[in-house]
């Protein structure tokens, strides 16, 4: 996700995305975590998935 996916996301300005790293470098770091734990809540589904239409391939054999 692009810096302006992320400020569409949330509904602010890219500029204000890039004012939030230097001014308020905490709050950007939280968002950033949060985008982050998104972004791995995702790949762990669709590993799950992958996993659970192997373990359908491997029950008809």
């Amino acid at each position: 996700m692009t810096q302006r996916d992320m400020a569409g996301y949330l509904d602010i300005t890219p500029m204000t995305l890039r004012n939030w790293r230097k001014d308020k470098q905490n709050l950007y770091k939280i968002i950033m975590q949060g985008f982050a734990v998104e972004d791995i809540k995702k790949l762990l589904k669709e590993s799950v998935e992958k996993l659970d239409s192997a373990g359908e391939v491997e029950k008809k054999k």
